[in-house]
């Protein structure tokens, strides 16, 4: 919990100290060029071509495996991989509840060289009478021994069409 709370007063401080005076401000990064951005987005990929497939624990690839990783979604908060990984498991029993996975609207800001916050849309769809959600979310990324993986992910969930 206390390194959740850490990346959440770091992240405070950059914002902070860039916000004024003329500072420089993160690099954010749409188009992909940036090394660390094709990264990241690969390791995105990666995780939208394991769910698709129906590999939870593969699609937990992306996540640090740490017992600080920080998942918030419905107004819950989940901290560790391990705990991550249930939830999954317990709100997605099958690929018809899995369906199929699409990231989109990616938005890249690279805070340093270990450091990145993604923003974008998921779209998950299935058959009815499950039907198609979607939504929100915001990443931190963290660069790490095994590359990039999610150290903090802030999720919202809407049914499409609403």
């Amino acid at each position: 919990m206390r390194d959740g709370f850490h990346v959440a007063l770091v992240l405070s401080l950059i914002v902070a100290l860039t916000a004024g005076c003329g500072a420089e401000q993160p690099s954010r990064t749409t188009s992909g060029d940036a090394q660390p951005s094709r990264e990241i987005r690969a390791v995105m990929e990666r995780q939208a071509a394991a769910w698709n497939e129906g590999d939870i624990p593969g699609y937990m690839e992306g996540y640090a495996r740490t017992d600080s990783l920080r998942f918030a979604s419905g107004g819950s908060v989940l901290v560790g991989w391990e705990q991550t990984l249930e939830r999954y498991e317990a709100a997605y029993p099958d690929t018809a509840a899995m369906g199929h996975l699409t990231f989109h609207d990616l938005d890249i800001w690279l805070l340093s060289d270990d450091a990145a916050v993604v923003f974008g849309r998921w779209e998950l769809a299935r058959s009815e009478p499950l039907g198609a959600v979607g939504g929100l979310f915001t990443l931190v990324f963290q660069r790490g021994a095994e590359g990039w993986r999610i150290v903090h992910d802030h999720t919202s969930a809407r049914t499409t069409g609403s």
